[in-house]
């Protein structure tokens, strides 16, 4: 797997040695490599001294033609010529390590390091890689190359024996009875067709037995899987009467596994034994064992049961003696099949088994983590080896490796790097070892450092210690960037930053260079020397007078001043460079003012560029000349701000300093009109009235009409005066602010703002308040109508910057405030839909109660104000003398309203009787028993309603029984609040009455006689009048032409 080509910039610059920061690079001359950005020229750089010549070794990693990418190192000469090619070294060639394959795509040249002493340098290939079983496994590799550019050993300190590094030797009975040998064959070339045969993977060599045992072919014989299988499907039967298994086993594990014939000392020794019978041996069997012990042999059994099948014999202690044979577990060594035919069937199984084992199944754990870790990505040289990071050790998370000169080797397990790196985050590829450096710390403790730039998404570098045992002990996290933007080359690059290398002087200035990878080029940046500006400004006279005016200016008197700009020059960098240059500058007064207060002589309020030549270690200064025309802002002083820099137009010269300044600003205050110590002693009297007044026990009344409020307040300086005064204005929620005038006959400057909505700060006649000065402001409030509170209260507080005694300070808040209460516009009535009710004779009604009829109580609010707390009780005539219901409550309707119906009422005298009702015109509280309703009702907006609904039925027996002619019920109804509100009802709306007039009819009796007389003489009449229509032909039918034409011709 290949890693991404990030440009890896990222912690290189950050501890490079002899280079803190990049500002002092000459990035507009630079000496440019050019090479072929196919190849990734430029990914590596070099700064290298070999051979008595300076060169700049460029890596090319994507050097070679396509799927076969070695990549190879190019050596640039930095002396002679400009336009000197850069060589290539054609170090991919050559054969790196001990593999017996040659390697592809091994991307030479990922990373440079210089090496001491010897003129050489080391060039990593973190992809080189070797094939195991499936597999192919990164695990990197570096090359020493001499001063001659000769490739002289390597170095792979995370290089490990392939998981398949076994030696494999087959057992195989070839005695008479083991039946058809065709079968055999093929299982062997099954089998062995399933193991990667090579000299650094696995070997196999076969021994077959019957009477005695013979090598057909020893594990170093064949060097590929072809020529293992063309063996086996060319190996024929030895036969013979015996099965001597035991002297076959002994001389596998005594002979088969030596180095005579061809075994590997390193390699895992796998025993496979096949055989279909018991040995005729088997008392020698334990011996050969031991022997197989001693020798770390892994044993296989298979067991095949066509002898015992076909002759119907018992295999059972055949079984006994190949689980003998096997390993333990049997489950896992041990196989038994029916025939000859079926050997091909575990063929799959004993290969997987075979695998399982990995080979080196010695190895510590934590090396399985280190295939992949492609050594060699970057690297750092030390005083006493060689920092490695390891970017593709445990998926991907990354580590490092400290590789010593006398060998040894150190690397964090796994489990320490748990912290930095959760396991929750294994598979994010955090990419640990992209680079690598270290630093020394006083006292000598060195720190390793190394940067995860995929760790979240946003990198990360660790400082830390590595112990002897591998243990890891992080002693920061560190972050930071520093870059210099390819867009500032001449040339047009990408991917620059891509490599970096700045430890040499190579063009003879004694100052440090710097080389950078780009995407197909190499960039030389010289360094340039460093300095640095101490300016200072001193104004005379160091304050503006404010009456006093020294000179003449367009024509005004103004206030004249000077300034000295001066520049203390100190530089770092010792070399041999010229330590004299120029800087340009400019300044500008009140930079940030609207408006031109101040101008220099001679121009404006900006100063026009000028240029002059500083020299290190010495002291220059330049005079500026300004003036002040306008003193009214005396309490802002007038800014001059100079801003410089280095001016290296006409040729290359030193930079800033990174700690250096670009500019400089000098504040030059007015003077105040204090008195000789000048400070400003004042003291502010402020004093408030309302015009309106209200105790808590005699509340003022807010009716309809008065909406507003009136302050008044008096702010007076009695002492020094008062520099930038203030008056913070706060009220009371009920209260809304219309205006905020000033009374007197000078107006004064007064600036208002709203920090909240009932609050007020306001600058008072700014930028001074004088002594003697007093003013009158008039606050106009208005009433609130949706707040409404039992007070209102003003509270105004003057403060300013001058100096105030603590004994004045208490008049410099005034408060007022009235206890009040609110009459809102309420319009409160009934309606009913029953005003007269004519009492029913017996009979004519159901027995029972009376008809039903509604009362509908209905508050209106016409003010502005938002009401709530309001209260009605409505008291129903209803029970007579003796418990008598005349009227009785029967269903309460409301909304947003809450209602419950109390306990009847007792009357101030006794209850009318029944039989006194003709006595009695009206049914009311005084002289009834009530139902009484009480129903609290919900808030109240503008301009909203809200209705109470009393169902009552009409008891028509009592009117019955009664005698009288008639009455009128009395319900009475009440509009109240809560105890303790704000709101107060006029007595117009409190009250409202509903009538129901009840009347009682008597029977008219009519005599029988006058009944029949006017029946007959109803009859008598109508037979008169049908008489007179007769006689006058009413009811005579006259005929049609037609017809009487029609008749006479029938008479005819």
């Amino acid at each position: 797997m290949e890693l991404p080509l990030i440009p890896h910039l990222f912690l290189t610059l950050m501890f490079l040695t002899g280079l803190c920061s990049p500002f002092n690079l000459d990035v507009h001359h630079p000496r440019l490599f050019p090479g072929p950005s196919e190849a990734e020229f430029g990914y590596s750089v070099l700064q290298h001294v070999g051979g008595g010549q300076r060169w700049v070794l460029v890596g090319a990693p994507w050097d070679g033609p396509s799927g076969d990418r070695r990549g190879d190192v190019y050596h640039c000469p930095v002396e002679g010529s400009h336009n000197a090619p850069c060589a290539k070294g054609h170090l991919g060639d050559y054969r790196l390590g001990n593999s017996s394959h040659p390697v592809v795509n091994m991307h030479l040249g990922m990373s440079l390091l210089e090496t001491d002493g010897d003129g050489g340098f080391m060039a990593c290939a973190p992809l080189w890689s070797r094939a195991c079983g499936s597999s192919v496994f990164s695990s990197g590799i570096c090359a020493h190359v001499d001063a001659s550019f000769q490739p002289q050993g390597s170095l792979a300190p995370t290089a490990q024996r392939c998981p398949t590094y076994m030696d494999v030797v087959i057992v195989l009975d070839g005695s008479n009875s083991i039946y058809p040998w065709s079968e055999v064959q093929t299982f062997l070339q099954r089998l062995v067709g399933r193991l990667f045969i090579d000299p650094e993977q696995v070997q196999v060599g076969l021994i077959q037995y019957g009477e005695s045992p013979v090598h057909e072919w020893s594990l170093g014989d064949f060097q590929t899987k072809e020529e293992v299988v063309r063996a086996a499907r060319n190996l024929s039967r030895r036969e013979g009467r015996e099965t001597r298994t035991s002297q076959a086993v002994m001389v596998a594990c005594t002979e088969g596994f030596s180095q005579f014939h061809g075994g590997r000392p390193e390699a895992a020794r796998l025993l496979v034994v096949v055989t279909d019978g018991e040995s005729h041996d088997g008392e020698e069997l334990p011996a050969a064992l031991k022997v197989c012990e001693a020798g770390r042999v892994t044993r296989y059994g298979i067991a095949v049961l066509g002898h015992y099948l076909r002759r119907q014999r018992d295999p059972s202690s055949f079984l006994r003696e190949i689980r003998a044979i096997a390993s333990d577990p049997d489950e896992r060594f041990f196989f038994n099949v029916t025939d000859e035919a079926a050997l091909t069937d575990i063929v799959d199984a004993l290969g997987d088994r075979i695998f399982g084992l990995e080979g080196s199944h010695e190895e510590n754990e934590s090396s399985f983590g280190l295939e992949m870790s492609q050594i060699g990505f970057s690297t750092h040289r030390l005083k006493d080896g060689i920092l490695f990071g390891m970017v593709g050790a445990y998926d991907w998370a990354g580590s490092v490796l400290l590789w010593l000169e006398e060998g040894y080797r150190l690397f964090p397990p796994r489990t320490a790097l748990e912290d930095e790196f959760p396991s929750a985050l294994q598979n994010h590829a955090a990419y640990l070892g992209y680079s690598v450096s270290s630093m020394l710390l006083r006292g000598g403790q060195r720190l390793f450092l190394s940067g995860a730039p995929r760790f979240r998404h946003r990198g990360k570098v660790i400082a830390f210690q590595l112990k002897k045992d591998g243990a890891m002990k992080v002693a920061q996290s560190l972050q930071g960037e520093q870059r210099i933007a390819a867009i500032s080359m001449p040339q047009a690059l990408s991917y620059f930053g891509r490599s970096v290398d700045g430890r040499l002087d190579l063009d003879g200035d004694d100052l440090i260079d710097v080389a950078v990878g780009a995407q197909g080029a190499a960039v030389l940046l010289s360094s340039q020397p460093i300095v640095h500006l101490a300016p200072s400004l001193a104004v005379t006279p160091p304050a503006i007078s404010v009456v006093q005016r020294d000179c003449i200016r367009r024509g005004q008197k103004a206030a004249c001043l000077s300034a000295a700009l001066c520049f203390q020059v100190t530089s770092r960098t010792s070399g041999h460079w010229d330590h004299r240059f120029y800087i340009q500058f400019t300044a500008l007064l009140d930079e940030w003012t609207a408006g031109a207060r101040a101008a220099f002589d001679g121009s404006g309020q900006r100063l026009s560029p000028k240029r002059f030549q500083l020299n290190v270690g010495n002291v220059t200064c330049e005079q500026l000349y300004f003036y002040v025309l306008d003193t009214s802002d005396y309490l802002r002083p007038v800014a001059l701000t100079v801003t410089f820099a280095l001016d290296n137009t006409t040729k290359p010269g030193p930079v800033l300093d990174e700690g250096s300044p670009t500019s400089i600003q000098k504040l030059v205050p007015f003077s105040k009109d204090c008195g000789p110590d000048n400070e400003c002693v004042t003291d502010l009297v402020l004093q408030a009235n309302m015009d309106i007044r209200g105790s808590r026990k005699d509340p003022f009344v807010v009716q309809g009409g008065q909406q507003k409020v009136l302050v008044s307040a008096t702010l007076e300086n009695k002492k020094e005066n008062a520099y930038n005064t203030s008056l913070s204005l706060s009220f009371s929620r009920n209260l809304h602010l219309a205006s905020f005038t000033p009374q007197k006959d000078r107006p004064m400057k007064v600036e208002c703002t709203a920090p909240s909505p009932h609050a007020r700060l306001c600058n008072i006649g700014h930028p001074v308040f004088q002594t003697g000065a007093k003013v009158t402001f008039l606050l106009e409030f208005e009433f609130s109508c949706s707040s409404l509170l039992s007070q209102a209260f003003v509270k105004l507080t003057a403060t300013s910057n001058s100096l105030e005694r603590n004994g004045t300070l208490q008049d410099n808040t005034a408060q007022t405030s009235a206890y009040i209460q609110y009459e809102p516009h309420l319009l409160f009535s009934s309606e009913s839909s029953l005003h007269r009710y004519e009492v029913h004779p017996y009979g004519t009604l159901p027995v029972g109660p009376g008809p039903e009829f509604k009362t509908t109580l209905r508050v209106q609010n016409l003010g502005c104000y938002v009401v709530s707390g309001l209260i009605i009780s409505a008291f129903l005539p209803a029970v007579a003398h003796g418990g008598n219901y005349f009227l009785s409550l029967s269903q309460v309707i409301f909304n947003n309203a809450s209602c419950t119906v109390q306990n009847l009422t007792e009357p101030p005298g006794p209850p009318v009787h029944p039989e006194e009702l003709q006595h009695t015109s009206k049914l009311n509280r005084s002289n009834t028993q009530c139902q009484v309703v009480r129903c609290h009702l919900g808030r109240l907006a503008k301009g909203t309603e809200v209705s109470v609904g009393l169902l009552r039925l009409v008891h028509n027996e009592f009117f019955q029984r009664a005698k009288f002619k008639s009455l009128t019920v009395v319900s009475t109804f009440e509009l109240g609040t809560e105890e303790n509100s704000v709101l107060l009802l006029t007595e117009a709306s409190r009250w409202s009455e509903s009538l129901l007039e009840v009347i009682q009819t008597r029977p008219v009796l009519i005599s029988l006689w006058i009944l029949t007389g006017s029946v007959l003489g109803g009859l008598l009449l109508l037979a008169c009048l049908v008489f007179c229509l007769w006689k006058l032909g009413f009811f005579d039918r006259k005929k049609i032409p037609k017809e009487e034409k029609r008749e006479e011709k029938l008479e005819q």
